[in-house]
């Protein structure tokens, strides 16, 4: 799906416009616009896309916000040196399902959280009490690191649901990146092997529902291995 200036640009919000992108904004932008259009006309979300003029030190190229109610999808690329690193060794033909793939990730922490289900648990799941810990600082971090993987692995799932819908030659490929770049340390924040590992064939998804729900299902799976 290509699509024309006007509806790109009406994911923008009044501080951005097409004028202002650079050439590896744009890519990005029209690598994961067959995404948003989904996202925006299907599941009518509410996202805006934010272009930073400066990355900030710790900034990730791509990354979703949520704020007065709405989700800010965020590029934070100029002078990010990860905008390039995230895809280094990638040949250049291949790279588009890989961002494509990464919006989804991005617009499924957005499903979330406009379903305010953010860091909320499948009904009737009951969680393996965490080991207490001497600090309570050190307890509130574990917690902390816990969440966050939990809704990484979410939005992975989200990745290879909507990559088996939309590109599903090229599912492997996209697995076997995530897997790659997924943090094997146990217990990390971005360690999503768990969930990965369920979803090593397209197989696995369903095609009755929306790429967020076949996730759903999936995701809950992984949340008992994530307990072991």
């Amino acid at each position: 799906m290509k699509l024309s200036l006007p509806i790109l640009l009406s994911f923008f919000s009044a501080t951005a416009g097409a004028a202002q992108l650079t050439e590896v904004e744009a890519r990005w932008l029209q690598a994961g616009a067959p995404v948003l259009a989904y996202a925006k006309q299907e599941l009518k979300l509410p996202i805006d896309i934010i272009v930073q003029p400066q990355a900030g030190p710790n900034d990730v190229p791509l990354a979703m916000g949520f704020a007065d109610g709405r989700c800010k999808l965020v590029f934070s690329m100029r002078g990010n040196a990860q905008a390039e690193e995230v895809l280094a060794g990638v040949p250049a033909a291949q790279q588009k399902v890989l961002i494509e793939a990464m919006t989804a990730h991005e617009v499924g922490h957005c499903w979330r959280q406009a379903q305010g289900s953010w860091h909320a648990l499948p009904a009737g799941f009951v969680e393996a009490p965490q080991e207490q810990a001497a600090n309570p600082e050190l307890q509130r971090l574990s917690k902390q690191m816990r969440d966050t993987r939990r809704e990484e692995a979410f939005s992975d799932l989200v990745a290879l649901a909507w990559t088996q819908r939309a590109n599903a030659a090229q599912y492997k490929q996209v697995h076997a990146w995530l897997m790659q770049v997924r943090q094997p340390v146990a217990h990390g924040s971005h360690n999503t092997r768990a969930w990965l590992q369920l979803a090593s064939h397209g197989a696995v998804f369903d095609s009755v529902h929306n790429p967020f729900e076949q996730a759903r299902a999936l995701w809950a799976k992984g949340l008992l291995k994530d307990e072991q």
